[in-house]
């Protein structure tokens, strides 16, 4: 099977249904980062050069099914007409008569945004109807939205049944680059592993483990994995009720897990309270583990001295606090310089590489969340299981 992108597409003067991720970040109406605009791009200018029609579908937020003003698309698509430099229409809403006229009424190059799809409750239950409303609108399809791509919706898996369809440009780029970590990476493969609760990485892990040569572990989920051998990690935060899972992952593990060997530590998790760095089975009661210490980045830098491919999901502190945010950019820096293909996902990783202008030195970065993870677990993507034929069709 292979994955079916723009190239097997008639879109030549057509009308293309596309649905983006456009759930960006915002306060008061206003967008805070566009990285998953601007990451859409490539597609809209391909389709543009095609004199397509263009019918955009994103979700914003989490509506759950009613209409709510603060997640209306307008703010979308007035970024997205002055990243292109054209207008980009708002439909009234998401489906019905004056969407439908609205769509006929395209002419080649035009870009019409639909209303947020979750306004719609027939979205998320992938409401068949509501999916044969959306082909409606549109000729062909064409799916972009790889952060949404383990959701088996309406704009996201149902409508690909409806239309010929096809991945856009990102997506593609997504599936090609993570396929590659599980199929065939650059040998040796390193993974990198980070976050707050190892239950939303067991799956990951499980599946990673045969392959790398090394995972390394930090965040707080790492405090599980160091109470599971034995050391005490004083305040940390823990999840008990993983302690005998996090026990057989290492026992099968054997000398591939990696895990920090000093911390940064503080009694409050606040930007202002007193910390300082102290060695793992050092870690005071009352103290909890914030960041990774130098000496675990120093380590972790030489595992990747001699990875040919490298992955990582989920930053190794307390990121958004300025005080714990040493051992994610020192990992990040060495990653960068390593010259392994480098593939990183998580949007708050996705930040902090953007802050560090370290972007153009990762391979990929990707724009899916709880997508990525789950293709890195092999698990089958709705989204994209739909857009995959029968290799030499």
């Amino acid at each position: 099977m292979r994955l079916r992108t723009l190239r097997d597409l008639d879109v030549l003067e057509r009308r293309v249904l596309l649905r983006v991720d456009f759930n960006v970040p915002m306060e008061e109406r206003r967008i805070v980062d566009d990285s998953r605009i601007v990451a859409a791009l490539p597609t809209l200018r391909w389709l543009l050069e095609a004199r397509s029609a263009v019918v955009l579908a994103t979700h914003l937020g989490r509506p759950k099914g009613q209409v709510v003003e603060s997640l209306r698309v307008a703010p979308l698509a007035r970024r997205l007409g002055e990243l292109l430099g054209l207008e980009v229409a708002v439909a009234q809403g998401v489906s019905g008569e004056l969407v439908v006229t609205a769509a006929q009424a395209l002419r080649p190059g035009d870009l019409l945004m639909l209303e947020n799809v979750r306004f719609d409750p027939r979205e998320e239950a992938n409401d068949r109807g509501f999916a044969q409303e959306l082909a409606a609108l549109a000729d062909v399809y064409v799916n972009d939205a790889f952060g949404t791509a383990h959701r088996a919706h309406a704009s996201t898996e149902g409508v690909g049944h409806l239309l010929p369809s096809a991945a856009g440009l990102l997506m593609a780029r997504e599936y090609e680059f993570l396929s590659r970590v599980l199929a065939e990476p650059e040998p040796p493969l390193v993974a990198i592993v980070g976050g707050a609760k190892i239950s939303t990485k067991i799956g990951v892990i499980k599946n990673l483990l045969p392959r790398v040569e090394y995972l390394l572990v930090g965040g707080a989920m790492a405090c599980t994995l160091l109470k599971a051998r034995g050391l005490d990690v004083g305040a940390s935060k823990v999840e008990d009720d993983q302690l005998a899972t996090a026990r057989e992952l290492l026992a099968a593990a054997g000398d591939k897990v990696v895990l920090p060997e000093d911390a940064v530590v503080a009694e409050a998790m606040t930007a202002d309270a007193p910390h300082h760095v102290v060695a793992i089975g050092e870690i005071p009661a009352g103290a909890m583990m914030l960041d990774i210490g130098p000496a675990t980045v120093h380590a972790f830098g030489d595992r990747l001295g001699s990875a040919g491919t490298v992955v990582w999901n989920g930053p190794l502190g307390v990121y958004e606090l300025p005080p714990y945010r040493a051992g994610t950019e020192g990992v990040a820096r060495r990653l960068a310089d390593c010259g392994a293909v480098s593939i990183v996902g998580g949007g708050d990783l996705a930040a902090a590489l953007a802050e560090l202008g370290l972007t153009g030195q990762i391979t990929h970065v990707s724009t899916g969340g709880g997508a990525t993870l789950e293709f890195l677990e092999g698990k089958e993507l709705p989204g994209i299981k739909v857009l995959m034929t029968e290799d030499g069709a």
